[in-house]
This record gives structure tokens, sequence and C-alpha cells, in this order.
């Protein structure tokens, strides 16, 4: 039985490299899709933002001399790349998928709309909303925060390389402790990295809870969608 009814997935582009050091594995784009039909088989409406960081980082990229406007639009046709693969890894395993731009771009996807999105998903497609907001100067977390709101998703789920917030980065400090569960407030005061400030705010604002769990683990996502206790749970 599936706790939530419909969702915002958020999955990293670096996620997608796997043993990769650029570009897009095969195997991790199957490994995801596999993971994705499995919860869109329990009747869950899924809605997916995908970063780009395994193509194009806007914000390395100013590093670099790249104009910071110019760089974040790269940054969002990185991530059409990455939704463009995903629907069609998707598609191979047998499960409707569809992708929504933030910037027009016919005929790669349609033109993002809400009622469009949603009319998608309970017609039992995956919608993948590409291209962040459209604007630069918000990053992709920014991006699935509006959307998962916009959606009305009734959860954020935060894949990444980490089974869940700690105290500190446990790659980098030995000592660093998990959370079982935590409030904005608290991530917002601690200064913990979980999303950037805008899209954790938005979150807070409008009382969309998100999990973060380790989504490279193949399983892990059916199994927080059944309410098992893996990851860290972010609320009010």
């Amino acid at each position: 039985m599936a706790t939530y009814k419909r969702i915002l997935l958020k999955l990293s582009g670096e996620s997608l490299m796997g043993e990769k050091q650029y570009g897009i594995d095969e195997k991790r784009l199957a490994e995801y899709a596999a993971q994705i039909k499995e919860i869109h088989e329990l009747g869950i409406q899924i809605g997916i933002v995908i970063g780009g960081g395994n193509i194009f980082r806007g914000l390395s990229g100013t590093n670099k001399g790249f104009d910071r406007v110019k760089g974040d639009q790269m940054g969002m046709l990185a991530t059409v790349i990455n939704s463009l693969a995903l629907s069609s890894a998707l598609v191979a395993a047998g499960v409707k998928a569809r992708v929504l731009t933030a910037v027009r771009m016919e005929p790669i996807g349609e033109f993002y709309n809400k009622w469009k999105a949603i009319e998608c998903m309970e017609a039992g497609e995956v919608v993948i909303m590409s291209a962040g907001t459209g604007n630069p100067f918000f990053t992709t977390d920014t991006g699935s925060s509006l959307r998962g709101i916009e959606i009305e998703a009734d959860v954020m789920l935060k894949g990444t390389r980490v089974d869940g917030i700690y105290t500190a980065d446990p790659e980098k400090d030995p000592t660093a402790t998990k959370f079982h569960d935590i409030t904005y407030d608290e991530v917002l005061k601690r200064g913990l990295k979980v999303m950037d400030l805008t899209a954790t705010c938005m979150c807070k604002e409008n009382n969309l809870p998100i999990i973060v769990f380790d989504m490279d683990t193949v399983g892990n996502l059916k199994k927080v969608m059944q309410g098992e206790e893996i990851g860290t749970l972010v609320h009010n």
C-alpha cells in the first residue's frame, strides 16, 4: 500500500553519471527507470525534476568566465537532455512518459503548465518537468520545490547519494549523525545543505514535506513509497 497519492521526485544530474566521469550512464538510467516503474505500478502519480550537473553546472561555469545568465541557460538545456534520456528509458521499460519544458522548445517537449502536468499524471503518465523554472538564478532544487507545490504533490522525494540528512557531511566527517526527521526551521538554523535556501523556504511556506533518501540503492524508492523509514523526513 502506498503512503502517498502524488509525488514530486527530484533526481540529481550527478547521480546519472553512475560510474562515468561525465554524461549519462545507461546502467544507472535503466535502474532509475525500473525503480520508477515499480512505484508507478502501485498507482502513484509521478512528477519528476532532474538536475543537469552531469553535463553542465551554471554556477561553476560562471567561475570559468561564463555569463551567469547564459551559464544557467546552458544548465537548463542540460536538464532537458537528462529528461529526454529518462523518458526514453521509461518508455523502453513500458511506462508512458512525457517531457514538459519550462522554456518553449516544441517538438522536443511541450511547454509546461500545471494543468497539463496534472492531466497527464491523472491519465497514468510519468511527467518529467525540465528546464528548471525557465529562469536564471534558480537552481533545479528550487525548480522542483516550485513544481511540487504547483502540481499539489503530497511529498517531495529528493533522491541523492546519501541515505538522509546528517549533522555534517558524512563523506567528510565520520562523527556525523543522521536525523530521522527534522523541521525546516532546524535545517535553516543549522545551515544544513539539504537544498538551497530558496527551495527550503518555499517548501516550508507551502507546507510541502521532503524525504531525502539514497536513490542509488535499487529498491529504495519503493520502500519509501510503502512507508518504510529510510532517509530523513523534513517537515514543519
